[in-house]
């Protein structure tokens, strides 16, 4: 087998996440909101047994994360919390308009994430869950609803609301431990401040802790980061989600505050993810997908298990829905033909709320080889393994893809048989790399400016 170093000088370029396929730079954008309704309504009815999952957007922080690449408003002026609500609350009246006499459609996933949702008051997170949730068929026993909080700006009072709402599932942004680290991507929080959050969700029976890492950091070491491993471990969360940090400075110009050399890149940035990854295999964690990590009573380790995990803009999930809905600014919903993402200004998002249009600014029909990549990608990322038959339209669709497999296949990153191509362990590593092999979107157009983060 190849070295990793060999392997890295080939691979290590830039990928998508592949949270979608197509990916959001290679949609089409043709979509109005009219048609986007018609999607959302053809979604619901296709199914007699169709679900809902909910992302809703809450993208107010009070500093900046240089580390972030998500769409937030830096603010520390809470008197933008009310209109906000009222805003979420207005579209989620508008789709449901949309449903008729399948309004209470069973809400099998909803995921709160930022910015900081935890900005906003309790209070503030009352009122809109109540909107949301009042007279729907939320389905507690296997709804999975999850938070996203800052340890340094939750309270005890953000999470007993949200337990009285069913909230089941809380993801703590701890990043790194480091306080040299923490320092260059402004996220200063005590190992006690994390602690204490987890004392307070376990006490509410919140039955799954995750915890966001980044490996790749600025002044991130192996021994700065090993001691992070080793009191993220004893505190045990349910989940590890392990990021390698994207540095996209003509994205995100936060990321320009420090210099390249500081950041570890190529085999030293490999290190560290074989560091993390080999520490949470030894304290008795599942590899879930190239990133996550679960220990295995959790939901997310089961469903590796039982064949049902999923992958969507919330990352990897538990369940599939027959229509994701985002809700805020910036927000992606999913329709299974088409998707649709919300206006990224306030100023925008406003307006056509105001005027009861839902707020679609961008978006994709997806056409049938769409559909197609879309299913192999998805297994790939979540099994590690697709399959299809001879002569099929899967075959036909997976054809070009087939001399840059073959490279990949030589490379030990993938196995190819009759009808099947199988991940290697080594091939984990460059998940997205063999994603992209596929990925029809990506053959056909080149950008003149960085679009991807590196997939190492």
């Amino acid at each position: 087998m190849k070295q990793n170093a060999t392997l890295l000088e080939k691979y290590d370029k830039p990928a998508p996440r592949y949270t979608s396929y197509p990916t959001v730079p290679h949609w089409s954008g043709k979509l109005t909101a009219e048609k986007w309704q018609q999607h959302v309504q053809e979604a619901v009815a296709r199914q007699s047994n169709s679900s809902l999952s909910l992302y809703v957007h809450l993208p107010f922080c009070e500093a900046l994360c240089t580390f972030c690449g998500c769409h937030k408003i830096i603010t520390r002026n809470h008197d933008v919390e009310e209109p906000y609500i009222e805003a979420l609350v207005k579209e989620w009246s508008l789709y449901q308009k949309l449903f008729s006499e399948k309004k209470n459609l069973p809400v099998k996933e909803i995921h709160f994430g930022g910015g900081t949702p935890t900005f906003f008051s309790p209070e503030s997170l009352n009122r809109l869950l109540e909107a949301l949730l009042r007279n729907q068929n939320l389905e507690r026993d296997v709804c999975e609803f999850s938070v996203e909080v800052h340890p340094k700006t939750v309270t005890k009072e953000h999470l007993e609301t949200l337990a009285r709402w069913g909230c089941s599932r809380l993801s703590i942004g701890v990043q790194d431990f480091d306080p040299q680290v923490q320092q260059a991507i402004g996220r200063k929080q005590s190992e006690e401040d994390v602690a204490q959050v987890c004392e307070w969700a376990r006490a509410l029976n919140m039955n799954s802790i995750n915890f966001d890492l980044i490996f790749g950091l600025p002044f991130q070491t192996h021994a700065s980061l090993q001691r992070t491993l080793e009191r993220v471990i004893a505190l045990k969360p349910d989940r590890i989600a392990f990021y390698s940090y994207a540095h996209v400075p003509w994205l995100k110009p936060g990321q320009s505050g420090f210099s390249p050399e500081a950041l570890p890149v190529g085999a030293n940035k490999m290190a560290l993810y074989e560091l993390g990854r080999e520490a949470f295999l030894a304290a008795g964690y599942v590899e879930i997908g190239f990133d996550h990590f679960a220990l295995p009573h959790d939901s997310l380790a089961r469903s590796l298990h039982n064949d049902t995990l999923h992958r969507n803009f919330m990352g990897y999930t538990t369940q599939s829905s027959s229509l994701l809905l985002g809700l805020g600014i910036s927000s992606i919903g999913d329709a299974g033909t088409a998707f649709g993402q919300n206006e990224k200004t306030l100023q925008a998002y406003y307006r056509a709320l105001a005027i009861n249009q839902l707020p679609i600014a961008h978006g994709h029909i997806l056409s049938s080889e769409d559909e197609i990549l879309r299913n192999h990608i998805a297994n790939l990322m979540c099994h590690l393994q697709t399959q299809w038959k001879k002569d099929s339209p899967d075959e036909k669709a997976l054809l070009p893809a087939f001399n840059d497999l073959k490279q990949l296949e030589e490379d030990h990153l993938v196995v190819i048989g009759e009808g099947i191509l199988k991940v290697t362990d080594i091939g984990r590593r460059f998940l997205r790399n063999i994603c992209m092999a596929i990925d029809a979107r990506q053959r056909e157009r080149t950008f003149q400016k960085p679009t991807f983060s590196q997939s190492v």
